[in-house]
């Protein structure tokens, strides 16, 4: 009796053990992969800053580079300084009272050359006025738009100004009444749910909240514990599908696993503690790497990579498994939703999700988040337990001014120059792509484009430490970039051939003026996997010496400063 008792006992821990070992097969090798590891390495991690004296010859430059680079630094910083004064003054203001600025001011280019750079190089953040695909800062100066407001301008500015106009026209008698619902609302459920092919809709006022109340509504309908989302991808800054960096909180019911990978459908085979999984489509683009980010151009190995049938493929195989085992498949289309095709990724990859979230543009200017979800999944209560609920509201999540603003959005899109078919959108920017590349390999420069449909993603390839350098001489030529700068080019459909022309013009004016410059020196010897190491050395050394103040790295020794 004991005998079989421990045989069971054993035979019992092998199983979890080996379901264990599924687990942690199906993660991603990297650190993105391993959210509570990259979390205790990012708080291990130490500042360092290189020496003034050495900050543009940390490749080993001669002194007559580094003299160049110099002399370059200052009259980029020059003319920032004499083309835009009153936007530097106005947003300098804005450090130390907006937190968001003081964030984005330090994370522009990798740390070690953080707080040179934010001394010495000031960029304006402030815009007064928007046309077409253009931005004007305080002082007059029109820039090329490559940010896409993080999604939201798929169209236009002037698109979504009338969105916006017309929306506060058709709900300005009812104002800010929240509670009873404007009638316009009706048809855009009607048409969201004609979009989406989903039976329900509810509204929310950003898409984190949607995506929020999405992975709530899985867990709520299926009982189990457990999120799946994939290596690198993005979907709001929740703690709920945010396990890793950027997330003080310990989270315990998220699995970050690999995308495109049998061992991750091995697990959503053998688990039953799965509710839903999230994917992002725009992960397509970069499989199982995060946000490209100037702040982590260490070297010139960034990574992006777009094959569409693969993509589908894996998609159709996560679809039938999500099918198998009852695990709720939620499309987050937060960013891309209705710039790949209206139909958003579901028509575009041809794989249907069982949730959908929407933001970002649908709010035709306005801030808005949205679930679409069949009926089974949205439902919020038991008809048998009255007490048992799955509560979500949110003050403004049905605001009428954006129930306007999104009705003229959705409107227009049955207009035939916005409902145009996305193979003929795909096909337009695949040629654009190509020709940009063919400029920059004409002009003998470093850099090259990979896209997804209207999102640009540069890569570098030559081993550089000055890559992140780039973003500046863009904004010289006029060319509005977000917060990551070069991390990614978002356009909106709006560009013509001619405007189209002129940016890339202003990309490849910018890389000449890079490598005339001395930024992309580079020795014989210097490669990625170099550079790594040697930057893997210096914080070893700040290791070692602990925790200090205005810790310094150059290419012989550590040491520490004087405080200021």
């Amino acid at each position: 009796m004991f005998y079989l008792i421990g045989t069971l006992f054993v035979l019992f821990l092998l199983h979890k053990v080996f379901i264990r070992l599924q687990l942690s097969k199906a993660k991603h090798p990297s650190l993105r992969g391993h959210a509570k590891m990259s979390k205790r390495i990012a708080r291990l991690l130490p500042f360092y800053e290189y020496p003034d004296a050495e900050i543009f010859g940390v490749d080993g430059a001669p002194k007559s580079i580094q003299q160049q680079r110099l002399s370059a630094f200052k009259k980029l910083k020059n003319h920032f300084q004499e083309k835009s004064p009153w936007s530097l003054i106005k947003s300098e203001e804005m450090q130390g009272m907006v937190s968001d600025v003081d964030f984005t001011h330090n994370y522009r280019v990798p740390f070690q050359f953080r707080n040179y750079v934010a001394r010495e190089m000031k960029i304006g953040i402030m815009s007064n006025a928007s046309r077409g695909n253009e931005v004007s800062d305080l002082d007059g100066n029109w820039s090329h738009d490559l940010s896409g407001s993080y999604g939201v301008n798929l169209y236009g500015y002037d698109f979504y100004k009338e969105c916006m106009d017309q929306g506060i026209r058709m709900t300005r008698n009812l104002g800010p009444v929240l509670g009873p619902y404007h009638p316009v609302m009706i048809d855009n459920v009607q048409r969201l749910k004609k979009i989406s092919g989903m039976d329900e809709v509810s509204f929310h006022m950003s898409g984190t909240e949607a995506v929020m109340q999405a992975v709530r509504l899985a867990h709520y309908h299926t009982k189990r514990a457990k999120t799946v989302v994939f290596c690198g991808a993005y979907h709001g800054w929740w703690d709920g599908v945010q396990p890793g960096i950027g997330n003080p909180r310990r989270v315990s019911d998220v699995y970050t696993l690999k995308e495109d990978c049998e061992d991750t459908l091995r697990v959503l085979r053998s688990r039953k503690d799965i509710a839903c999984v999230l994917v992002n489509p725009l992960q397509a683009l970069n499989p199982n790497a995060g946000s490209t980010s100037d702040s982590m151009l260490v070297a010139s190995d960034r990574y992006a990579h777009y094959d569409k049938n693969r993509y589908i493929s894996w998609l159709k195989k996560l679809r039938e498994v999500c099918n198998q085992k009852d695990i709720i498949l939620i499309f987050d289309e937060v960013f891309l939703g209705f710039r790949l095709a209206k139909g958003g990724a579901q028509e575009y990859f041809g794989v249907k999700a069982d949730m959908v979230t929407y933001g970002k543009t649908l709010g035709g200017g306005l801030p808005v988040g949205v679930v679409c979800g069949k009926h089974e999944n949205m439902k919020r209560f038991r008809s048998d337990a009255p007490a048992d609920i799955c509560f979500a509201r949110g003050t403004f999540n049905s605001h009428p001014y954006v129930m306007g603003s999104m009705n003229a959005f959705l409107t227009r899109l049955d207009q035939p120059e916005y409902s145009r078919d996305f193979e003929i959108v795909d096909k337009e920017w695949n040629q654009r792509a190509t020709y940009a590349n063919e400029m920059l390999a004409k002009a003998n420069v470093p850099l090259k484009i990979i896209n997804m449909s209207s999102i640009w993603v540069p890569l570098y390839t030559r081993p550089s430490r000055y890559n992140w350098m780039l973003q500046y001489y863009l904004r010289a030529e006029g060319l509005l970039l977000p917060w990551i700068g070069t991390g990614r080019f978002i356009f909106s459909h709006d560009y013509s051939d001619e405007d189209f022309h002129l940016v890339v013009d202003k990309i490849v004016n910018a890389c000449i003026a890079m490598e005339t410059d001395g930024w992309w020196w580079k020795s014989s010897e210097l490669s990625n996997q170099l550079i790594k190491k040697k930057v893997g050395k210096e914080l070893f050394k700040v290791l070692l010496m602990g925790r200090r103040k205005h810790q310094v790295v150059n290419r012989h020794q550590v040491k520490t400063d004087t405080p200021h």
